[in-house]
Protein backbone atom coordinates (compact mmCIF):
# COMPACT_ATOMS: atom_id res chain seq x y z
CA UNK A 1 0.00 0.00 0.00
CA UNK A 2 1.59 2.90 -1.07
CA UNK A 3 0.60 6.35 0.75
CA UNK A 4 1.05 10.17 -0.60
CA UNK A 5 1.12 13.26 1.41
CA UNK A 6 0.40 16.73 0.45
CA UNK A 7 1.42 19.61 2.40
CA UNK A 8 -1.15 20.07 4.78
CA UNK A 9 -0.81 16.47 5.85
CA UNK A 10 2.59 17.16 6.37
CA UNK A 11 2.40 20.12 8.83
CA UNK A 12 0.14 17.83 10.42
CA UNK A 13 2.98 15.61 11.92
CA UNK A 14 5.77 18.05 11.66
CA UNK A 15 6.34 21.09 13.67
CA UNK A 16 8.57 22.78 11.37
CA UNK A 17 7.49 25.76 9.19
CA UNK A 18 8.38 27.81 6.61
CA UNK A 19 11.57 28.65 6.38
CA UNK A 20 12.37 25.16 7.83
CA UNK A 21 9.64 23.05 6.46
CA UNK A 22 12.08 21.40 3.73
CA UNK A 23 9.58 18.35 2.37
CA UNK A 24 6.70 19.45 -0.30
CA UNK A 25 5.18 16.24 -0.51
CA UNK A 26 5.19 12.84 -0.10
CA UNK A 27 4.82 10.63 -3.44
CA UNK A 28 5.29 7.16 -1.87
CA UNK A 29 5.15 5.71 1.24
CA UNK A 30 5.12 2.31 2.77
CA UNK A 31 4.79 2.31 6.36
CA UNK A 32 7.60 0.45 8.44
CA UNK A 33 10.04 -0.11 4.88
CA UNK A 34 10.35 3.44 3.05
CA UNK A 35 9.09 7.08 2.09
CA UNK A 36 10.34 8.98 -1.11
CA UNK A 37 9.49 13.07 -0.35
CA UNK A 38 10.08 15.68 -2.61
CA UNK A 39 11.55 19.28 -2.04
CA UNK A 40 11.46 21.96 -4.72
CA UNK A 41 14.00 24.18 -4.66
CA UNK A 42 13.40 27.66 -5.76
CA UNK A 43 15.77 30.49 -6.15
CA UNK A 44 13.28 32.62 -3.07
CA UNK A 45 14.80 30.33 -0.32
CA UNK A 46 16.43 32.37 2.04
CA UNK A 47 19.58 30.83 2.69
CA UNK A 48 20.25 31.47 -1.21
CA UNK A 49 21.07 35.29 -0.08
CA UNK A 50 24.04 34.35 1.60
CA UNK A 51 24.74 30.80 0.52
CA UNK A 52 26.40 31.82 -2.28
CA UNK A 53 25.21 35.08 -3.96
CA UNK A 54 27.43 34.75 -7.04
CA UNK A 55 26.77 30.72 -7.36
CA UNK A 56 23.50 29.68 -5.20
CA UNK A 57 23.77 26.15 -3.62
CA UNK A 58 21.70 24.82 -1.35
CA UNK A 59 23.50 24.11 2.15
CA UNK A 60 24.35 20.36 2.62
CA UNK A 61 22.97 20.50 6.80
CA UNK A 62 19.63 21.44 5.03
CA UNK A 63 19.52 18.34 2.64
CA UNK A 64 20.31 16.65 5.83
CA UNK A 65 17.56 18.28 7.24
CA UNK A 66 15.50 17.44 4.71
CA UNK A 67 16.23 13.95 4.77
CA UNK A 68 15.64 13.95 8.93
CA UNK A 69 12.28 15.34 8.20
CA UNK A 70 11.57 12.89 5.89
CA UNK A 71 12.30 10.43 8.17
CA UNK A 72 9.81 11.87 10.71
CA UNK A 73 7.26 11.43 7.98
CA UNK A 74 8.37 7.35 7.57
CA UNK A 75 7.60 7.31 11.53
CA UNK A 76 4.74 9.35 11.37
CA UNK A 77 2.98 6.87 8.78
CA UNK A 78 4.35 3.29 10.46
CA UNK A 79 3.69 4.40 14.22
CA UNK A 80 0.57 6.03 13.87
CA UNK A 81 -1.50 7.15 17.03
CA UNK A 82 1.51 6.21 19.35
CA UNK A 83 4.02 9.00 17.82
CA UNK A 84 0.99 11.62 18.43
CA UNK A 85 2.18 13.98 21.04
CA UNK A 86 5.06 13.86 20.55
CA UNK A 87 8.29 15.68 19.35
CA UNK A 88 10.45 14.29 16.97
CA UNK A 89 14.30 15.08 17.44
CA UNK A 90 17.44 14.78 15.52
CA UNK A 91 19.59 12.74 17.53
CA UNK A 92 22.25 11.31 15.39
CA UNK A 93 23.87 11.65 11.64
CA UNK A 94 26.56 9.26 10.73
CA UNK A 95 28.43 8.51 7.18
CA UNK A 96 26.90 11.74 5.83
CA UNK A 97 28.28 11.87 2.05
CA UNK A 98 27.60 14.60 -0.65
CA UNK A 99 28.13 14.38 -4.51
CA UNK A 100 26.92 17.11 -6.13
CA UNK A 101 25.43 20.53 -5.49
CA UNK A 102 21.50 21.53 -5.37
CA UNK A 103 20.77 24.38 -7.03
CA UNK A 104 17.46 26.85 -7.81
CA UNK A 105 15.21 25.05 -10.12
CA UNK A 106 16.42 21.76 -8.75
CA UNK A 107 13.27 19.07 -7.71
CA UNK A 108 14.98 17.27 -4.58
CA UNK A 109 14.25 13.87 -4.00
CA UNK A 110 14.39 12.65 -0.38
CA UNK A 111 14.48 8.85 0.34
CA UNK A 112 14.15 7.38 3.56
CA UNK A 113 14.70 3.60 4.40
CA UNK A 114 13.38 1.96 7.62
CA UNK A 115 16.31 0.21 9.79
CA UNK A 116 14.88 0.18 13.04
CA UNK A 117 13.30 1.27 16.01
CA UNK A 118 14.25 0.40 19.84
CA UNK A 119 12.83 2.21 23.05
CA UNK A 120 11.78 5.20 21.02
CA UNK A 121 15.10 5.87 18.52
CA UNK A 122 14.32 5.28 15.05
CA UNK A 123 17.20 4.72 13.09
CA UNK A 124 16.94 5.22 8.93
CA UNK A 125 18.96 4.93 5.30
CA UNK A 126 18.68 8.04 3.18
CA UNK A 127 19.38 9.15 0.20
CA UNK A 128 18.67 12.55 -1.80
CA UNK A 129 18.69 12.59 -5.37
CA UNK A 130 18.16 15.09 -8.18
CA UNK A 131 16.86 13.81 -12.30
CA UNK A 132 17.94 10.34 -10.92
CA UNK A 133 22.00 11.38 -9.73
CA UNK A 134 23.06 10.90 -6.71
CA UNK A 135 23.30 14.34 -4.27
CA UNK A 136 23.50 13.33 -0.52
CA UNK A 137 23.88 9.92 2.07
CA UNK A 138 23.33 9.34 5.44
CA UNK A 139 22.54 7.24 8.35
CA UNK A 140 20.07 9.31 10.48
CA UNK A 141 18.91 8.53 13.75
CA UNK A 142 15.60 10.15 15.74
CA UNK A 143 13.91 9.89 19.08
CA UNK A 144 10.14 10.55 19.87
CA UNK A 145 9.83 12.49 23.08
CA UNK A 146 6.98 13.45 25.08
CA UNK A 147 6.57 17.59 25.56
Amino acid sequence: MSVKLDILQIQAFLPHRYPFLLVDKVVACEPGVSLLGVKNVTYNEPFFQGHFPQKPVMPGVLILEAMAQTTGLLASETAGAELKGMIYYLVGIDKAKFKRPVVPGDQLMLEARFVKSKRNVWAFECNASVDGEFVASAEIRCAAVVE
